[in-house]
């Protein structure tokens, strides 16, 4: 979900990828390359994502990664899953404290 979210702003190499969520996860998040790319992979081969080569910042060959409309479509999916769970577990923590008065 998070590298779908990445590409949904701009078209980006791998590298760029982990840098991103390294960024935006204020350091908490390191992305192995070996599971991005295996990541990446598998995306494009379900259609979310397509690639071109270009140039990076550094003048260096590299593949970049962009969005697909299904890929969007997916993320949307994805992304509202995330916010039901995050609810639902917000709910059974809440009502958990308010039942016994602490919380587990």
């Amino acid at each position: 979900m998070m590298i779908l979210r990445i590409l949904s702003e701009e078209s980006q190499h791998g590298w760029g990828i982990t840098q991103k969520i390294h960024l935006l996860s204020e350091e908490a998040l390191k992305i192995e390359e070996g599971s991005l790319y295996l990541a990446l992979s598998r995306m494009q081969r379900k259609g979310w994502l397509k690639s071109k080569w270009g140039k990076s910042e550094n003048n260096r060959k590299a593949k970049f990664y962009e969005l697909t409309q299904s890929g969007r479509k997916q993320l949307e999916k994805q992304q509202s899953a995330w916010e039901q769970l995050c609810a639902v577990i917000e709910s059974v923590m809440r009502r958990q404290r308010t039942s016994d008065g602490q919380s587990e």
